[in-house]
């Protein structure tokens, strides 16, 4: 009982936070108004069809003139067309607020997710929150669409029903109301209790098809361990599972479909039945016609209701989903003024007791005390084990986090008193593994400045290194990338990234081991873009070959996520028990 009441109370608990996404249909309040009022029109026309029926056969069976017969033919398509005419307009309305209500809806949620901290997204998975997007969205589009409608619908031709049979024999309708809705409601359990079994069978295929996927994919494994007659044999029990289950899941739709034949068919049998008696005194055999079709309308709704219910609650789950990224707090970010009027940075970094841990792992500390000065213009090199903190001081710079404890300064200012935008548009990062997105080489390199002119695109393409081999492909600056930049080699990804981050122009320039993955030609051509690129600017680099940092005004080396030395190439190879000197020597020495 109590999990009943807890069930009803998240149920209406739901449906009030579902509540808050109204505001985005609020603005085609009267227009949705509308369409229900096409829909109450439609409903009552289809309940005044039964009537006229049955009129038709009393009048036939009283003898009446062809003139009243006529009349009633004509009554009934008028109503017929009556009906198609509402059920056009309901449904055009409908779908009209629909589709610019779910617009709306998607709109937000994409403008809303897209400015989320990082802190969000390293929790979360792609899949999940493309899923939010996509199919949750469109639950709530079904439900606005058709879902809504038919509910209201139903329960219009169940009240209306009712009371017109009630109008025409409130003794039958007693009758009826004590056999018809119970008949429906066994049913209805009777059909969940069926789904189940369903779902079972589904899931068991669907476990017996990852074995088959898993084993065609590790093939190499199941053949080099002779693992043949094990996968064999686990591939045979679970599909004999299905069977078992399959078997089980006829015999009990075997039972439903009898029951139904047996318990609908039989009452509706006793409903003429009861008539049928009731005709002798004075009860006529149109209005008996006419019982019948609305206790077939009234048995036919209140079974529709239940699958309109599950509907409706996965729409109310839909909700939820969404409203939880909606009640995510944002980054405070603003739309930024063209660059020509956007603050200049100077570029100089101050560390103070930086101390760090991610938000999922509270108890593990990833920094602990660091501190460094770099003026404006240097080269700022992180060597260092594999996770000594490099990435994550490069993370608290971009303010995709914030210190746990210290502060960062650029140019003497606390990055937390910045707007994220303008903080961020004053650096550029070109990543080891580089992000192209699926259009245009121009596309990709004006990412950097989205409102770059042809030249400036250009230009920065030949700082990068990259125009040469962008100008031999035959759509040049238009050749297609493909996804994550597919049709392109590590080199020239490198050099678009580059070429990305000319085009920023930016004061600061962050850069991750850019040439780590690439061959020997490749390298020196990147190298050589890169040392333009760091030319004026203070650039913070994560080195995992010391060659490349040699030249480096600091460098900082980290381990267990404190800075243990720091000063030149120089200055570090003359400390004979150096962590940089060790890892120097063992580089080399290979």
């Amino acid at each position: 009982m109590e999990e009943q009441q807890k069930r009803a109370k998240f149920s209406f608990e739901g449906i009030r936070r579902a509540s808050r996404l109204y505001q985005y249909a609020k603005p085609y309040r009267w227009q949705f108004a509308g369409g229900l009022v096409m829909l109450m029109l439609s409903s009552a026309t289809s309940l005044a069809f039964p009537k006229l029926l049955g009129d038709l056969i009393n009048v036939g069976q009283a003898g009446e003139l062809h003139l009243h017969i006529n009349r009633i033919g004509l009554m009934l398509v008028a109503v017929l067309a009556l009906q198609s005419i509402f059920s056009f307009f309901r449904i055009r309305i409908f779908v009209s607020v629909t589709e610019k209500t779910v617009a709306a809806l998607r709109q937000a949620t994409y403008s809303h997710l897209i400015r989320l901290p990082m802190k969000f997204f390293s929790e979360r998975r792609v899949g999940e929150l493309n899923s939010r997007i996509s199919s949750d969205i469109s639950q709530l589009q079904d439900l606005f669409t058709t879902t809504l409608a038919e509910f209201l619908r139903q329960v219009i031709v169940i009240i209306g029903g009712i009371a017109l049979l009630a109008y025409t024999s409130w003794q039958l309708t007693l009758f009826m109301l004590a056999i018809v809705p119970a008949i429906c409601i066994l049913a209805v359990v009777f059909g969940k209790f069926i789904r189940r079994f369903s779902k079972q069978v589904q899931a068991q295929i669907a476990e017996s098809n990852t074995i088959v996927e898993e084993t065609l994919q590790g093939i190499f494994n199941v053949k080099a361990f002779a693992n043949e007659f094990f996968e064999t044999g686990r591939y045979k029990a679970k599909t004999d599972e299905v069977v078992k289950t399959g078997i089980k899941s006829g015999t009990y739709q075997g039972m439903f479909v009898s029951f139904l034949i047996f318990g609908l068919f039989g009452a509706m049998v006793a409903v003429i039945w009861k008539g049928v008696l009731m005709i002798g005194d004075g009860f006529a055999v149109g209005d008996l016609f006419s019982f019948v079709l609305y206790s077939g309308f009234i048995g036919g709704s209140i079974s529709g209701l239940a699958e309109i219910f599950t509907r409706i609650q996965r729409a109310l789950g839909a909700s939820e989903h969404l409203l939880e990224i909606l009640d995510e707090p944002e980054e405070k970010i603003q739309l930024l003024p063209p660059a020509a009027r956007r603050p200049h940075f100077n570029g100089e970094i101050r560390f103070q007791h930086v101390g760090f841990q991610y938000p999922s792992r509270k108890d593990l500390p990833v920094l602990r005390d660091v501190s460094f000065h770099a003026e404006p213009g240097w080269q700022v090199a992180l060597v260092g084990p594999s996770g000594a903190g490099k990435s994550t001081i490069v993370n608290l710079l971009l303010r995709f986090y914030d210190p746990a404890v210290g502060h960062i300064y650029i140019d003497g200012q606390d990055t937390r008193e910045y707007d994220l935008s303008l903080l961020r548009s004053q650096m550029a990062v070109v990543p080891q593994d580089v992000f192209l997105f699926g259009g245009t080489i121009r596309e990709n390199i004006a990412y950097g400045d989205t409102t770059a002119s042809e030249e400036a695109i250009v230009e920065a393409a030949r700082q990068a290194n990259a125009w040469e081999f962008i100008r031999q492909f035959p759509e040049g600056l238009d050749t297609i990338v493909g996804e994550r930049g597919i049709q392109l080699s590590g080199g020239q990804r490198q050099r678009i990234a580059i070429a990305r981050a000319v085009l920023r122009n930016p004061r600061i320039l962050i850069l991750d081991e850019a040439t780590s993955a690439l061959d020997s030609e490749s390298e020196k051509l990147v190298q050589e873009a890169l040392d333009k690129l760091m030319e004026g600017r203070t650039s913070i680099v994560i080195a995992h070959r010391l060659s490349t940092v040699r030249r480096a005004d600091m460098i900082l080396v980290l381990d267990k996520g404190g800075v243990v030395e720091s000063g030149t190439h120089e200055e570090l190879m003359r400390k004979s028990e150096g962590l940089y000197r060790g890892l120097s020597e063992l580089q080399f020495s290979h």
